[in-house]
């Protein structure tokens, strides 16, 4: 397979695969969602770093010492369609957490995270909002937090019953509480 140097040489109304993603040597950053390339914003704006950047303490600071590991973007999670099958979704959490040391090599995260959450930007909404959410959902991510700092809430969704049911918004003066993870907490006061 030839090394791809330019994002323009490739077609986006192709389907790609996983093997032919680890080709790409352009400097844009992509996630592949069912063999479709999404291009990644560019480089959030501060005030979104300064989130995910809080976010990232609290959750680490929660899991240090456990099995779990926390991880933030660039981070390449894959997700098979079947075991064994061909892969051809990668995408790249703001942040995410795997607690099954199995599903982490060198490459990342092969499998579902128990835990995702993304942070909006003006150019990744509809990304989050319904594709991902589809995505994560049929994947098995047991918890997925969508952070809107425009309306400064959380949007928390947890899987039963291999469906997502939203939680109410979390807002400011509010904290929200984990429902997968016991005692996880994040105060949005702290947040926005």
């Amino acid at each position: 397979m030839n090394a791809i140097k330019n994002i323009n040489q490739l077609n986006f109304n192709n389907s790609y695969t996983y093997a032919e993603y680890l080709t790409w040597q352009f400097k844009e950053r992509v996630e592949l969602i069912k063999g479709k390339i999404f291009k990644i914003s560019p480089a959030p704006n501060r005030f979104h770093q300064d989130i995910l950047s809080t976010i990232y303490k609290i959750v680490d600071a929660f899991f240090n010492n456990k099995q779990c590991k926390v991880y933030f973007t660039p981070f390449d999670v894959r997700l098979p369609l079947k075991k064994g099958k061909t892969i051809i979704t990668v995408v790249q959490p703001d942040l995410c957490v795997i607690c099954d040391p199995n599903k982490l090599d060198d490459a990342g995260c092969i499998g579902a995270p128990d835990l995702i959450v993304e942070v909006l930007s003006p150019g990744n909404t509809k990304k989050e909002m319904k594709i991902k959410f589809d995505l994560y959902q049929e994947n098995g991510v047991k918890e997925y937090w969508i952070v809107d700092p425009h309306r400064q809430c959380i949007l928390v969704y947890v899987l039963i019953n291999n469906k997502y049911t939203g939680l109410p918004p979390v807002t400011i003066n509010e904290k929200l509480k984990s429902k997968a993870f016991n005692g996880l907490i994040v105060d949005l006061n702290k947040l926005f």
